[in-house]
């Protein structure tokens, strides 16, 4: 640990000297791929840039916090998915409808020239707006083959060519996230006054007690989605009953209760399996494993899972027997 937090120390002056001459140079980054819960592409920086990210994150965070509307969950502090959870099932005991939206390709679809102008809003001096602006600029075209460029109203034939995307792997690209999206937030929140709405990254909710209202939002909120040349996966954008449960963040939540996802369940049982044959093999200590099946607990508490927690158990316990 000490020996990190000097390479921090000495990565941080670096970081102190590139924003005094600009000299700063974003590394290439490295690309692999997972598959839970779907496929995407993911990019690691090399870790001196990670270091950089993390620094100007503390830097420009304060300054957008405020601006946040309080239910956007996604890599902010005292938030997070548990929250996330907690808040969609307040709601869905107090409406009797729910309009759950996704976007079509996220992070690839992340227009440069947008997101600089919404950073440029802040008051961040003009050093630090460089720097984001290096950091966004070293993300064009690593996820071109993810999602192809989109038109939209007022385009001209070159409007294919604006850079877009961020890189998934980077601490800045999870909080950017939350820059491009917030005027989409207060646009839910202040125009159509919907007072029953969270976000994670881009799966939004929205709650009514009329399913024509959540019909009208839908329509309007795909239109303003245009300006920030993003789409939403209209296949699943259809107002249904809180009491038919709410997919959300690997539960099914109901207003009495919620489930564990059985894609979840399968992957937790494997992964459980997996780290006992570790501890077994001595490619593990106790202390890990105990970490890895308590991590397990926290997260299946959320959920009304006793009868899968002791299920979990028994088999692990045949295992170790």
């Amino acid at each position: 640990m000490a020996a990190f937090e000097a390479l921090w120390a000495d990565h941080l002056l670096d970081l102190q000297e590139a924003l005094r001459n600009r000299a700063y140079t974003p590394g290439g980054y490295s690309h692999f791929y997972v598959r839970e819960p779907k496929r995407r592409k993911i990019s690691a920086a090399p870790f001196r840039d990670r270091v950089v990210h993390r620094a100007l994150c503390r830097v420009i965070e304060p300054c957008f916090e405020g601006r946040f509307i309080a239910d956007s969950y996604a890599n902010r502090a005292a938030r997070g998915t548990h929250r996330a959870v907690d808040r969609l099932q307040r709601f869905a005991r107090r409406y009797r409808y729910v309009l759950r939206l996704d976007i079509v390709k996220h992070f690839p679809s992340i227009d440069h020239a947008l997101l600089l102008g919404e950073l440029s809003r802040a008051p961040l001096d003009e050093g630090i707006l460089d720097l984001c602006a290096r950091i966004i600029a070293s993300g064009a075209g690593v996820l071109d083959e993810e999602a192809s460029p989109g038109y939209f109203p007022g385009d001209d034939l070159f409007a294919a060519l604006r850079p877009r995307g961020l890189p998934i792997g980077n601490l800045t690209s999870q909080f950017w996230s939350n820059v491009y999206l917030n005027p989409l937030d207060q646009f839910i929140k202040r125009e159509l006054r919907c007072t029953a709405y969270l976000r994670y990254v881009d799966d939004m909710a929205l709650f009514s007690d009329s399913k024509r209202e959540l019909g009208c939002w839908n329509k309007a909120v795909a239109q303003r989605l245009q300006r920030l040349r993003l789409r939403v996966h209209e296949s699943s954008a259809q107002a249904a009953r809180v009491s038919a449960g709410i997919p959300w963040l690997g539960f099914v939540v109901y207003p009495t209760h919620r489930l564990l996802k059985a894609r979840m369940a399968r992957k937790g049982r494997t992964r459980l399996a997996r780290t006992w044959d570790d501890y077994r093999t001595g490619r593990i200590s106790f202390a890990e494993l105990d970490a890895a099946i308590k991590g397990w607990v926290n997260h299946l508490k959320y959920a009304d899972t006793w009868g899968l927690r002791r299920q979990v158990f028994e088999t692990t316990n045949t295992v170790a027997g």
